[in-house]
């Protein structure tokens, strides 16, 4: 079809075409998540290669024409132990590294900041406790403003801004339904729950934009509830947050409208 060998691959921070695996990784956790999928890739192949070559055999060696007279055997007892103890063994070798990657992904570490998260109908809310405590809303860029280089669906109007390479908390919430924070190359994705406060954590280890959705269904205009995370250098991000105490200081912002020109009509 033409496709370069790049293009069949995973982007960083976004979905790319022609995608056939997980988006690349730009956190630890995420690191872990690919690895780990890729160990269950090779186990789940192997069990069907060793299947399929059983099925082989059985075709061959054990049909009327090549086996007139079929075996009477009823009970094998090296056999039945074997399939005993063998699938026992694979599920502790996907066990063990399973655990591994649940504590990695639900002990967190002693943060450098907080970001507070809450999901609304239809577009996130951000604050920095740590930082001012200052907040802001964060929109779907509609199709007809996005500047060049900006994705369809995907980009918005204030993005989330972190330091690179610190441990950052989340405190994730909902003003309303239950909607799901969800950046694929960080390996996080939280529901967001009214009346609740669910808490996971990131190190973005590369510089860059990277791109998420609502990862849960929540009404009518979930498919237009991206988020954005930009990732910075300390220096950026210090005078980033310079600029945004001022922009965003006690602003009350009215409840967006601008989901429903980015929506479709339906």
């Amino acid at each position: 079809m033409g496709l370069s060998l790049a293009a069949a691959h995973a982007g960083l921070g976004q979905p790319s075409d022609w995608q056939m695996n997980l988006q690349q990784a730009a956190t630890p956790v995420m690191e872990s998540i690919r690895s780990f999928n890729t160990f269950l890739l090779v186990i789940i192949s192997s069990i069907v290669l060793f299947v399929l070559v059983l099925l082989a055999i059985c075709i061959v060696r054990f049909n009327e024409k090549a086996n007139p007279v079929p075996s009477k055997t009823t009970h094998n007892t090296l056999l039945e132990v074997a399939w005993t103890v063998v699938p026992v063994m694979i599920l502790v070798a996907i066990a063990i590294p399973s655990f591994r990657l649940l504590h990695l992904e639900l002990h967190t570490p002693e943060p450098d900041m907080t970001v507070k998260v809450t999901g609304h109908q239809w577009y996130w809310s951000y604050e920095y406790p740590d930082n001012g405590g200052f907040g802001f809303d964060s929109l779907m860029v509609a199709e007809k403003d996005l500047k060049p280089g900006q994705p369809r669906l995907l980009a918005v109007d204030n993005e989330v801004v972190v330091p690179v390479n610190k441990v950052v908390r989340i405190h994730v919430t909902s003003a309303d339904v239950i909607h799901s924070f969800a950046v694929p190359s960080f390996g996080v994705k939280i529901d967001a729950i009214p009346g609740r406060l669910n808490e996971s954590w990131f190190k973005a280890t590369k510089e860059g934009v990277y791109y998420g959705q609502c990862s849960e269904l929540c009404g009518r205009d979930h498919a237009f509830m991206p988020l954005a995370v930009r990732v910075v250098s300390q220096q950026d991000f210090d005078a980033w947050l310079a600029q945004a105490k001022q922009k965003f200081a006690d602003t009350q912002a009215p409840v967006p409208t601008q989901v429903a020109d980015a929506a479709p009509a339906r």
